[in-house]
């Protein structure tokens, strides 16, 4: 909690209960001091008091529970006008046969959560005044939901017909705005050599050769390429006026969709999967225990010591570019994410290279699965990539230590043909069992790009 600003503090008033909810306490930064308070009194004299009292340092954090506890449901079963507690036949506190599991039992089924707000709030039915005074011809006016986001960004699905060939005066206009400092014009000379140069990007490939914040990038992009939706370029920033379904060429550029796969014939289950999900369903937090960042005063903890200009205060340069592997796969490594959205050029393996140039200078029709590429040529790079990875995790896991072969006993021992035999059919089962197991599905924490850059935008 102490290492996480965001993260409330729960005090339960009922901590041996599985069903109690907490009562989340707000993170403030503060002055106070931490006393320490001696009274001695002696036995012959009670009146002689003395008190002693010693400054032990400052506490630079504090929690205050300002909030109301939610919602409590107790675990109990009303019946015959009764209350019957359920906690010793719902809660597993030992070990249990299986008639623990099938006795009968009343149907319990509370909710995680029952309200999103500790504060409450009086509201009377009052009429809202920062709506009021908006004009009547807002789109906005009667819904209570945040306005459309202006950065006009233009979104191309690929069975539509043209592109566009400038943007918007809007997102030129919204760009004009920000574009304040010196750096941020190196930024835009930047952004504009690269599509000169290469037609077609994707956002973590701008991410990393630019170093620059992502709501200015946001401001950026629109004002030098469109955004594709569908097709083999979906999810890609294209540059204003180039259309890659008539252009063979781009086929270089296309987007490759990958999924690291899961199953014990990959070399791997999912427990111990290379890479682990950015978020995982069993380490989910409630909405009220998040505390959302709001303006914090200077604290004394920040003021200059004596020794010298404290370093709390000098705000360390921060860095907005991604690395290298966040758009670029090379064989011997292991993508960041589960899900990554690689170029066709970006994908830097002899291998995979000849496959996508087999067909060069035989396009004859831009299909929208696999582009200009030889159909089924989408697959077949996922089945390499996933072949390279199961590799990779084959080296990097530790050798497994054999098994303990079984001792027959004297008179029994089967002939060394038949115990060929028995191996062989062994391996035959594992390999069947193997081929059962069920492809994997990717996460809810796989990073999907065109998913969160479309809501960007929205």
């Amino acid at each position: 909690i102490y290492t996480c600003p965001k993260r409330r503090l729960e005090l339960r008033y009922r901590p041996q209960d599985p069903f109690c909810h907490s009562l989340c306490g707000n993170r403030f930064p503060s002055s106070n001091l931490l006393l320490r308070v001696r009274r001695r009194v002696r036995n012959k004299d009670p009146s002689d008091v003395q008190i002693k009292m010693e400054i032990l340092g400052v506490i630079g954090t504090t929690y205050k529970f300002q909030g109301l506890a939610d919602f409590q449901c107790l675990a109990v079963h009303l019946e015959g006008g009764k209350q019957t507690s359920l906690y010793d036949k719902i809660i597993l506190r030992k070990s249990e046969n299986q008639e623990f599991f099938e006795q009968p039992m009343p149907y319990f089924l509370p909710p995680a959560i029952f309200s999103r707000l500790d504060t409450p709030v009086d509201y009377f039915y009052r009429h809202d005044t920062q709506h009021s005074q908006v004009p009547s011809h807002k789109k906005n006016f009667i819904s209570l939901t945040r306005a459309r986001r202006p950065h006009n960004a233009i979104f191309v699905s690929f069975n539509d017909a043209v592109v566009p060939s400038e943007c918007l005066e809007a997102a030129r206009v919204n760009w004009e705005r920000v574009c304040l400092k010196e750096h941020d014009k190196r930024f835009e000379e930047r952004l504009k050599q690269m599509f000169e140069s290469r037609p077609i990007w994707s956002r973590n490939a701008v991410k990393a050769n630019i170093d620059i914040h992502p709501e200015k990038l946001k401001l950026l992009l629109p004002v030098f390429a469109y955004y594709m939706v569908t097709g083999p370029w979906r999810s890609l920033w294209i540059r204003l006026g180039y259309d890659p379904r008539k252009n063979p060429e781009s086929k270089q550029y296309q987007m490759l969709d990958f999924r690291i796969r899961c199953s014990t014939k990959h070399g791997y289950s999912l427990s111990d999967m290379p890479v682990k999900a950015k978020r995982s369903s069993l380490n989910y937090t409630l909405p009220i225990t998040i505390n959302k960042a709001v303006p914090q005063p200077a604290s004394v903890m920040d003021l200059p010591g004596q020794e010298g200009p404290s370093t709390s205060r000098e705000s360390a340069q921060v860095k907005y570019q991604l690395k290298e592997l966040s758009y670029i796969f090379r064989e011997g490594m292991l993508p960041p994410h589960r899900q990554m959205f690689y170029q066709l050029c970006d994908l830097d393996v002899d291998s995979i290279k000849t496959v996508i140039q087999r067909n060069d200078g035989k396009e004859s029709e831009c299909d929208e699965r696999d582009g200009w590429c030889v159909l089924g040529t989408t697959d077949e790079l996922r089945d390499m990539i996933s072949g390279m990875i199961k590799k990779v995790v084959r080296t990097q896991r530790p050798t497994m230590p054999e098994l303990p072969k079984r001792h027959r006993r004297r008179g029994h021992e089967s002939p060394p043909s038949r115990a060929v035999d028995y191996e062989e059919e062994e391996e035959e089962e594992n390999k069947e069992e193997d081929d059962e197991e069920d492809e994997f599905r990717p996460s809810e924490g796989s990073e999907n790009e065109m998913e969160t850059e479309i809501l960007a935008y929205m």
